[in-house]
């Protein structure tokens, strides 16, 4: 029985309840009066069930359609503006104990070469992240309790937050390792970490199974209730995902929102973030072998229903799609892309050819940060390395308050504009420098309180003779 409130996952993933959504969406895609109900409710930006996202996915009317993404473009600019926040993954191991069939860390991969970075190697790395301009990271590890044991990754935070080097340091750690017990999540909230990641692959049980033979991780529920214990465990900043072609995307993406329904209606406090990426060529994974491929037309319009269907939340695309597609993306709801990312443990700092062999899967945008920076600006968007909300306590509910009232633009584009310019001085390149400074100055007119934009200014002078993260 479905129940968005239950701590149980075959509760609030309730396999019928998922089926009965989409008899309901193939009902409904040609059905005109109700489309049109749906999208006058999601125009007043306050999201949608699941079951209504789902008949706008499932439409086949192309004005409807039309409509849909130009909505979601909307929507993403009065909760997020033109801001694009940038990160970068950090591995520091890939040892693995899963045997997961769609990933070359799965446990009997013997051609993988296998790494775990000693805390001099982290720090290397660190160094070389900060050298690119990043203050944002992800942390990335496989599941290992040997190799990959909680102190491991507690230590490797603590070395990372460190480091400063130069004008740069790492402000903000995500924090993408497997489901744990609550009090490892408490351990990692005192460790200082931003936003607990994981995703869940495929919310089909039985495709889950069958995807996670072996290992912890074939443990459905375990996995699927991470989350509630990553929020009991004091972290109030989760962020959820499915790799898309594992299973009919229509499934996964009503089941994601149905996800997104039960942390809002269990802790008040729906997902930080929401990332959707796609499987991908890797060592000894062949994505065609996986019979649910989609193709870019779908995902768009999956990236722009998840944006109407739940505003306030971040949406994360990866450098696992091209900039193509990551283009096209961007005008569809994404407010979060990686920038210069590598795969492979040790990727950042001079990596040897076998770091280079231990690569997760194949980044499609190989472009350093520096080019997706100015590319951005080309575009029209505002590039962010901002990390003030975690510094001030905005997370959780205190952020969303804010968030969905939209009032969210009176930090961040100010926010935005100091560490766009502490990049521009610190590590762009005389182009970017030069495309970026014009954007700044167009930017500042954008700021409407007279008061945060005359300290805006005078701070932005400051990052000029040495000062850095100011924060709104």
């Amino acid at each position: 029985m479905y129940n968005p409130k239950s701590h149980k996952a075959e509760e609030f993933i309730d396999h019928n309840e998922v089926l009965e959504t989409l008899k309901f969406a193939d009902k409904n895609k040609s059905n005109i009066k109700l489309i049109d109900e749906i999208i006058a409710k999601a125009k007043l930006e306050k999201g949608l069930t699941h079951r209504e996202a789902a008949v706008l996915l499932t439409c086949n009317i192309k004005e409807k359609n039309d409509e849909i993404l130009s909505l979601a473009k909307k929507i993403k600019e009065k909760y997020y503006g033109n801001r694009i926040v940038l990160f970068a993954p950090l591995y520091i191991s890939n040892y693995c104990v899963n045997g997961c069939v769609y990933c070359p860390y799965h446990s009997k991969n013997t051609t993988i070469p296998r790494k775990k970075m000693t805390q001099e190697e982290i720090k290397k790395e660190v160094i070389a992240l900060q050298d690119m301009g990043h203050k944002r990271i992800a942390l990335e590890t496989g599941e290992d309790p040997v190799n990959n044991p909680i102190e491991y990754v507690l230590e490797s935070i603590k070395t990372i937050y460190s480091i400063k080097h130069k004008n740069g340091a790492i402000r903000r750690i995500n924090v993408n390792i497997a489901a744990t017990t609550v009090e490892n999540y408490k351990k990692l909230h005192e460790a200082g970490i931003g936003t607990y990641v994981l995703f869940q692959e495929t919310y089909n049980k039985e495709s889950y199974e069958k995807l996670h033979p072996t290992g912890p991780k074939h443990n459905y529920a375990y996995h699927t209730e991470a989350m509630d214990r990553a929020m009991q465990g004091g972290i109030d900043d989760v962020s959820l995902g499915v790799l898309f072609g594992l299973e009919s995307y229509l499934y996964e993406f009503s089941a994601l929102l149905m996800h997104a329904e039960h942390l809002e209606a269990a802790y008040g406090v729906g997902p930080h973030a929401i990332s959707v990426p796609r499987i991908k060529p890797a060592d000894g994974i062949d994505p065609d072998t996986f019979d649910n491929g989609i193709d870019d037309e779908t995902f768009c319009k999956i990236v722009a229903c998840i944006r109407v269907a739940v505003p306030y939340t971040g949406l994360i695309i990866s450098t696992r799609e091209s900039a193509s597609c990551r283009e096209k993306l961007l005008a569809l709801g994404v407010s979060q892309m990686s920038g210069g990312s590598k795969t492979s443990v040790g990727g950042y700092d001079n990596p040897s050819e076998e770091d280079k062999e231990s690569a997760q899967f194949e980044v499609s945008d190989r472009r350093t940060l520096d080019e997706v920076v100015n590319w951005l600006m080309k575009l029209g968007y505002l590039p962010s390395f901002c990390t003030a909300c975690y510094g001030s306590g905005r997370t959780g509910d205190r952020f969303m308050e804010i968030c969905k009232k939209q009032q969210i633009h009176n930090f961040c584009h100010p926010n935005a504009l100091l560490t766009l310019k502490e990049y521009l001085v610190d590590y762009a390149s005389p182009l970017t420098k030069l495309t970026g400074e014009e954007l700044i100055k167009t930017e500042i007119d954008n700021i409407q309180d007279e008061n945060i934009r005359k300290i805006t200014v005078e701070n932005l002078s400051k990052i000029e003779t040495g000062a850095r993260n100011f924060k709104f």
